[in-house]
């Protein structure tokens, strides 16, 4: 299995943006045949899907709680998925992660069974 980077993380205050980045971690890999999944995950929590996109692009989910806020999109060219979040909220601070081929239907969103290749993720603190 493919090992994804992600990348973008950092501090903003509540109501800011920032754009997350995953890309794999050898560059000769293509995700362009690749679902992606965004999750993330904060201390107190167990791991949660948040987003998802189709291998080319023209499908997306969300859960409920970033619906709106947060887009996915990738650029195959450029071998990156990307989450744009907007309008940050505290409840928002966590560890994000990306991964392949993740089961998507609807707001619901999870790792395919067996799926073990996560990576560092990147944090991702809203704070003022």
């Amino acid at each position: 299995q493919v090992q994804l980077v992600e990348s973008g993380g950092g501090l903003v205050q509540p109501g800011g943006s920032l754009r997350l980045s995953c890309a794999a971690s050898e560059s000769t890999h293509s995700l362009g045949h690749n679902a992606i999944g965004w999750f993330r995950q904060a201390p107190t929590n167990e791991r949660e899907g948040i987003a998802c996109i189709s291998d080319s692009g023209r499908l997306t989910y969300y859960e409920g709680s970033v619906k709106g806020r947060f887009t996915v999109s990738r650029d195959n060219a450029k071998n990156t998925v990307y989450l744009q979040m907007n309008n940050l909220k505290p409840e928002d601070t966590a560890v994000y992660y990306c991964a392949t081929d993740p089961v998507c239907m609807g707001s619901r969103i999870d790792p395919r069974p067996g799926y073990n290749s996560w990576g560092q993720g990147t944090q991702v603190t809203v704070s003022s």
